[in-house]
């Protein structure tokens, strides 16, 4: 029983490192989604939840009244048993609310939250995993992504990354570390946001987990992977090591691209070893497939080991069919990946 997407539940998960600015951001969505109810549901470690002028504290319940009408839950069980509870309760009319916000830990990795909507059927079929959206501090970006591998699987799995605080950074800093967010993931919008002052069009309702969304990868990042044999050169003492070397995270992204199409069976063998091989490590997987003897592109993705794929639109007859994967993932063998797609070419 599918339930049809317009009348499923929105969920949008809000990520970032500590101090990003993540509670500014919610602050703000929900003082400006005034009389729409959202459920927040808070995946915070320690006792501090939202700023508690913004709670109309009740100690013993785990369902809080917000200060606008939106509902918040600390989730002082797990994620799934509070969504299930979340559902039955709007089921019953417990409870009112339209969309669903978490907000992730700063230390967390957004993987097993986003795992939580594949896995289980009740939740599979009531809620729609909307978008991840990331947010990154200017200032201290570059710092976090050096020291705390957690941080790069966040902006990894991102369908949007909001940079915060960019008036504290010079614009070549702002610039080197927009470069360095999209070399991990080429796949995900980025802009800058003042004191959590998004565009909430861009945050909310964009299915950025959709199957169905446009895949956009980054001019940018495939020119830059064009070239990046250029950067070999010999050094002299006039050069400036801060400029040319790309920083080398555990979590990168690369493009597969082909006009040639792919044979089916063969495609689908690789595809189930890799992700038996390096599932934990492939953080998201996206694409358009071009298949043998199919009249239109193949929509595919993934999170981890859990991998999908669905009918997208017929190929147009001037359109010239094409491949285009997107791996972004922590340590993954790029040429494994590449050859072995290559040898799943008709």
């Amino acid at each position: 029983m599918s339930t049809a997407i317009e009348n499923m539940v929105p969920v949008t998960v809000l990520t970032g490192f500590l101090g990003a600015g993540k509670t500014t951001l919610l602050k703000r969505i929900l003082s400006e989604y005034h009389g729409r109810r959202i459920a927040v549901i808070e995946n915070e470690f320690g006792p501090e939840n939202i700023d508690n002028e913004l709670l109309v504290q009740d100690r013993e319940e785990e369902i809080i009244e917000l200060s606008n009408g939106c509902v918040c839950c600390t989730v002082r069980g797990d994620l799934l048993r509070t969504l299930n509870e979340l559902r039955v309760k709007r089921q019953q009319g417990e409870l009112n609310f339209e969309r669903v916000i978490i907000e992730t830990t700063g230390m967390a990795n957004p993987g097993p939250v986003c795992q939580t909507f594949f896995m289980d059927d009740d939740i599979a079929e009531y809620y729609r995993l909307d978008a991840v959206v990331t947010v990154v501090d200017a200032k201290h970006g570059m710092t976090t992504l050096d020291k705390q591998a957690e941080s790069q699987k966040q902006i990894g799995f991102a369908d949007r990354i909001l940079i915060s605080k960019k008036d504290l950074v010079s614009d070549e800093e702002y610039e080197a570390l927009r470069k360095r967010i999209l070399r991990i993931n080429p796949r995900a919008p980025i802009s800058s946001v003042h004191f959590g002052e998004a565009d909430l069009n861009e945050i909310i309702d964009i299915s950025g987990f959709n199957l169905n969304a446009i895949l956009d990868i980054d001019p940018e990042f495939l020119a830059e992977e064009t070239h990046d044999h250029h950067h070999d050169h010999e050094c002299d003492e006039h050069c400036d090591h801060e400029h040319h070397a790309p920083h080398q995270d555990s979590v990168s992204a690369f493009v597969f691209k082909s006009r040639r199409p792919f044979d089916p069976e063969r495609l689908e063998d690789f595809l189930g070893g890799v992700v038996q091989v390096f599932g934990p490590d492939l953080l998201r997987y996206k694409g358009i497939i071009y298949l043998k003897g199919a009249n239109r592109r193949m929509l595919f993705q993934g999170v981890h080991m859990m991998m999908g794929a669905e009918p997208g639109k017929p190929w147009l007859g001037k359109e010239k069919p094409e491949t285009k994967l997107v791996f972004i993932g922590h340590n993954l063998p790029k040429e494994v990946f590449m050859q072995g797609l290559e040898q799943c070419l008709v």
